[in-house]
């Protein structure tokens, strides 16, 4: 029988159909991997170690799907554009969230992409021994806005008489419209208290 001309299993083949099993709100463990790519579950064991592995790899794929090269703009402006683009990132996988915060960052892409953010930061004049830590809020604040984009459209349904809220909720927008104003007074918030701490 001939040798397939590409082959059928590598990492990023494997990256690639748990991110897609993911995206579509199927299960993604090694089974239905292996399923959906025609192979025995320990085929996949020698490519990657186990699931630890293949969520690593699935990383690695979403942030090089969503990854915002920097060409050299005001840190600022260079952040607006990554957080908006990590909300976006995180709202389209909202079950691969409490997955990924719990493992340590090793793919290439990802250390490149996070590389980035800290060079970035750096260059604008923050200084290094608060570096991390900012990019800690960022991480956060993405990921924060990321499930609440994916959040149902009313967030809030009182069962009972409220002092202010059912007034406030009444007369409020809903659904991807209050998200993004939320995210946009948010981000306003971030960016202005960050130039305020750069400036001290």
């Amino acid at each position: 029988m001939p040798r397939p001309s590409s082959p059928l299993l590598s990492p990023e083949i494997i990256g690639a159909a748990g991110l897609a099993l993911a995206k579509d709100g199927d299960p993604f463990g090694v089974n239905a991997i292996a399923r959906s790519l025609g192979v025995r579950p320990s085929s996949l064991y020698n490519h990657v170690e186990g699931m630890d592995g293949i969520l690593e790899l699935m990383r690695g794929r979403l942030v090089d799907g969503y990854r915002i090269e920097w060409n050299g703009e005001p840190w600022d402006e260079y952040l607006q554009v990554v957080l908006r683009t990590q909300r976006r990132m995180y709202a389209d996988h909202p079950q691969l969230v409490p997955l990924l915060v719990g493992k340590t960052i090793t793919h290439p892409a990802v250390i490149a992409a996070y590389d980035d953010l800290a060079s970035v930061l750096v260059d604008g004049g923050f200084p290094e021994d608060e570096v991390l830590s900012v990019i800690a809020v960022i991480d956060a604040f993405a990921i924060g806005f990321g499930l609440d984009l994916a959040s149902p459209d009313e967030v809030w349904q009182p069962g009972e008489e409220t002092r202010t809220l059912g007034r406030l909720i009444d007369g409020a927008e809903r659904g991807s419209a209050r998200s993004d104003r939320t995210f946009a007074l948010g981000v306003g918030l971030l960016i202005d208290s960050l130039r305020a701490r750069l400036a001290r």
